[in-house]
């Protein structure tokens, strides 16, 4: 089997499969079975796989045309310029949470020696980026699933931050003490009742857990900011990625007896996707 041949094959089965841009993943599957560019993809259409490619090819598009999604084949995604590890079972990074990064760095990179707690550490693609850029921040998240400490662990020390990330297992806060400048989430805010609608590359593979919220979406919100303000220092901030059509709810959670007024922060299809506010 030639490239050529390879990628003619794959994109019709992907096709038939409903995966969208076909020949793009053709080729994305192709390369990483190869562990070759693109570009040699183009310019040696006559090579031909040796057994142990085609096999490896194979077993790949099986996997995609299942709709497994492409990051947990080849194990790996970018985030905030990273390459972080992923795996089966644990979330995996989405641009929009960049938005997230962005306004925590904002904030916290005035601090002198800024701590931070993330919730719901997944991948640890948020805490990870957050002390990536910014040497001289510490942090401690939690998370439930030993998958998502232990990929987070290893990607901590990927980065090279794995001294200054302390990780928990533990439901939300639980048995974190101390005052922090920042909290920091992204937590499962679809509704329960439109899981069953997405994609089946997240339906079917990533975990539930990481996704549904409760009835309307925002049941770890509300509990997020039912626990929070026992390790926020005065001053301290919370920050919220929130889906689509949520800001209102979600804004009108704060209790301005206790929090500032909250603020939005929007991603570049302008979708409110961050909620944040001061404690007083």
């Amino acid at each position: 089997m030639t490239v050529a041949e390879a990628l003619t094959s794959a994109r019709t089965r992907l096709t038939e499969a409903g995966v969208a841009e076909p020949g793009r993943e053709a080729a994305s599957l192709l390369g990483h079975a190869l562990d070759r560019p693109h570009a040699f993809l183009i310019a040696h259409p006559e090579y031909t796989l040796s057994p142990s490619e085609a096999e490896l090819f194979q077993s790949v598009l099986s996997r995609r045309s299942a709709r497994e999604p492409f990051q947990y084949i080849t194990g790996k995604q970018e985030f905030w310029g990273l390459e972080f590890n992923v795996a089966p079972g644990v979330l995996i990074p989405r641009p929009e949470t960049e938005v997230l990064v962005e306004a925590a760095i904002e904030f916290l990179k005035p601090i002198r020696h800024p701590r931070f707690v993330e919730a719901g550490v997944g991948t640890g693609c948020v805490s990870i980026s957050l002390l990536h850029s910014i040497r001289n921040a510490s942090a401690v998240a939690t998370d439930l699933s030993d998958t998502a400490l232990e990929l987070a662990s290893a990607n901590a020390e990927k980065f090279g931050v794995r001294d200054r990330l302390l990780l928990e297992k533990a439901d939300l806060f639980s048995g974190i003490a101390g005052e922090f400048d920042l909290v920091v989430s992204n937590p499962p805010y679809i509704p329960d009742a439109d899981v069953e609608d997405l994609q089946p590359e997240v339906r079917d593979h990533e975990p539930h857990t990481a996704l549904a919220g409760g009835e309307d979406g925002l049941d770890i919100v509300r509990r997020i900011l039912s626990e929070v303000r026992h390790i926020l220092r005065a001053g301290g901030v919370l920050m919220l990625e929130i889906g689509a059509g949520q800001a209102g709810a979600v804004t009108g959670m704060f209790d301005q007896d206790v929090w500032e007024q909250p603020s939005v922060r929007y991603d570049l299809q302008s979708i409110a996707r961050v909620v944040f506010a001061r404690l007083r």
